[in-house]
């Protein structure tokens, strides 16, 4: 498994509630390449539940679009934006129960788009929530204008 740099976390203003690690009410995510997946290990925060003790659905969905993004960044060497986001919670994920661990993969990319599985298990290894996320994908040209994408080697 590999650690992936946040080349974005120089950028002037940048404060990405999924990402920034300047963001003090974020997620302050960290993402590792681990061959077909791209995954992040993150501790879930009491401020951010909704019914007692569980993780609000909310969050999950972030969560999940967050590291599809990275994947387009990683697996599609580009940048893009959501277009669909469809969920399943599956199981209760809790915010005092430890480390969940939020996986994803690239399934299918054609030019325009990509489409990304998604999941959150718990710290048991349970799968708590799916989601099969797609983007719209700018050309590299376009992701480095509109989208300051630094390119893929910048993530490593």
């Amino acid at each position: 498994m590999k650690k992936l740099n946040n080349p974005y976390s120089d950028l002037e203003g940048y404060k990405c509630f999924g990402c920034s690690p300047k963001n003090k009410q974020g997620m302050q995510m960290e993402f590792y390449e681990d061959g077909e997946y791209i995954i992040s290990d993150w501790l879930p925060q009491e401020h951010l539940q909704g019914y007692n003790n569980i993780l609000h659905g909310g969050i999950q969905s972030t969560l999940m679009d967050e590291i599809a993004c990275w994947v387009v960044y990683i697996k599609c060497g580009t940048a893009g934006v959501t277009t669909e986001l469809n969920i399943k919670l599956k199981k209760t994920v809790f915010v005092n129960k430890g480390k969940i661990r939020i996986r994803a993969k690239l399934t299918e990319q054609n030019k325009r788009f990509a489409i990304i599985h998604t999941e959150i298990l718990d710290a048991e290894k349970n799968i708590c929530a799916q989601a099969e996320i797609k983007y719209f994908i700018f050309s590299q040209e376009i992701a480095k204008e509109k989208l300051a994408y630094p390119g893929i080697e910048s993530f490593y």
